[in-house]
């Protein structure tokens, strides 16, 4: 079998060679170079420890060099070419194991290529290349499962669970990434093991959803976390959208709604150039959790309609809530609890469109995520009545359009009230404290509902309110 392997990592095999050490490359660049897609990130594994093999790769990758994974045998470099940058890690020979309670794995260095092929997680990143003589190992028929399109674990799946229970984060991350199956003998020890997965770290779960998320199938792979029973350890607010249906079917499959909802996001994120390059992670958990909040908040009212009053407001703090059991950034954090929480506030204008105050409002309140607050509010819409689609989809594009007018006018990123809260404490002869965030409030609103009225116009304004208070 010939691999088109960079000519840079054949050198790199060749310099480990020549100081009596072994060097594969293995994982997904294997895959990758099976599959035809292009390889960015060499892994490499070798018999070599780092403090043997440290010398030989600072000398290949001259250009850059890490070793923050050098506790679990992982040392990285990066060498500049014509060609573009050539970015490797290299790990030495090793096993990787839980003890029962313990939320990180345990590194023991192994001694054969074949027994740190066979420590990995699925067959088809259990092949590996020899360099530097393009020898294709692949002990686990890996070449046969990528055929296939099947996740298949090397050894027994239920002993590989066990070793490292983010496998099966990794088995229903690679469904989304790869559109892979997954055999029926590890599907069936997945769903059996699922608790298993509260012994890893929020951090790596963390790391594992996002992946899947930013998937080119990220739904298919929230189906499988959910079928699985994964869901319920990591996001169990997701399986909780599987509400019986009211024998009326007053309200829709939220479950099988929300879905849809990722579906139309992704559709709408921009390429690279636009407000919303793909994928967007933040808006991709926005649209994933924007109907969290309605299982608690379902009501069956006396003409036997169904509602969910407030579920954005509830939904956005169960959503702050889970994003930061996951460890996420605040800044994420922050932000899709937001969407969330806003994702409602355009259905108003579908009914009545705002005066321009409520415009400069709406943009003023979203703020950076104003791009995004319209794509999810537009991926909200999934109802099968056209005629009701049209009229949404008209009504946010006739708002969007007075947006460009009233940006064209004045930034309203910017917007401030016309005296600033210096001018307020002068004029006022206040200390800082409550009274002048009061008054500015007050301010900033007559600035959004006025627009620019000029500086002596909001110092009368300012004037005439404190004289009420």
């Amino acid at each position: 079998m010939w691999f088109q392997v960079r000519p840079e990592a054949i050198e790199l095999g060749r310099m480990f060679e020549e100081h009596g050490y072994e060097l594969a490359l293995v994982g997904g660049a294997v895959r990758d170079l099976l599959l035809g897609r292009p390889v960015h990130d060499y892994d490499f594994t070798t018999n070599a420890t780092p403090s043997q093999f440290e010398p030989i790769l600072r000398q290949w990758g001259h250009d850059g060099f890490w070793d923050m994974g050098r506790k679990f045998g992982t040392l990285g470099a990066l060498l500049k070419t014509n060609r573009g940058d050539v970015s490797v890690e290299v790990t030495t020979y090793r096993s990787d194991t839980y003890e029962p309670n313990s939320r990180k794995p345990e590194v023991a260095y192994g001694h054969t290529l074949e027994g740190d092929l066979s420590r990995r997680d699925f067959t088809v990143n259990c092949m590996a290349i020899r360099l530097p003589h393009v020898m294709f190992i692949d002990p686990f028929h890996g070449a046969n499962d990528l055929n296939k399109k099947l996740l298949r674990t090397p050894v027994n799946p239920y002993q590989s669970f066990d070793d490292d229970p983010l496998r099966m984060m990794r088995a229903v991350r690679f469904v989304a990434q790869l559109g892979f199956g997954i055999e029926a003998n590890t599907a069936e020890a997945l769903m059996n093991m699922t608790e298993r997965i509260t012994i890893v770290s929020a951090e790596r779960v963390r790391d594992e959803l996002a992946k899947l998320l930013l998937a080119r199938n990220a739904r298919l792979g929230i189906d499988t976390m959910v079928d699985s029973g994964l869901a319920d350890y990591i996001i169990p607010e997701i399986p909780a959208l599987k509400m019986e249906l009211d024998e009326h079917h007053h309200h829709k499959d939220v479950y099988e709604h929300t879905l849809t909802v990722l579906d139309n996001a992704i559709a709408l994120e921009t390429d690279i150039n636009g407000p919303v390059p793909r994928p967007d992670l933040i808006l991709r958990l926005a649209a994933l959790y924007h109907d969290v909040g309605k299982p608690k908040t379902r009501r069956f009212e006396s003409n036997g309609k169904v509602s969910f009053h407030h579920h954005d407001a509830v939904g956005a703090k169960m959503t702050q809530r889970r994003l930061k059991l996951l460890r996420f950034d605040k800044h994420i954090v922050d932000d899709v609890s937001a969407l969330v929480n806003m994702h409602l506030r355009f259905h108003g204008y579908v009914d009545e469109p705002w005066s321009d105050s409520a415009v400069r409002r709406y943009v003023v309140d979203a703020g950076h995520l104003y791009p995004r607050l319209n794509r999810l509010t537009r991926a909200d819409v999934t109802t099968r009545n056209r005629r009701k689609a049209l009229i949404f989809e008209n009504a946010m594009d006739e708002m969007e359009a007075r947006v460009e007018e009233l940006q064209a006018k004045e930034d309203l990123s910017r917007v401030r009230p016309e005296v600033n809260g210096q001018e307020i404490m002068s004029l006022l002869h206040l200390t800082p404290g409550p009274q002048v965030g009061a008054a500015y409030k007050h301010m900033l609103d007559f600035r959004l509902e006025n627009g620019e009225v000029g500086h002596d116009t909001a110092v009368s304004e300012l004037l005439r309110w404190a004289a009420e208070q």
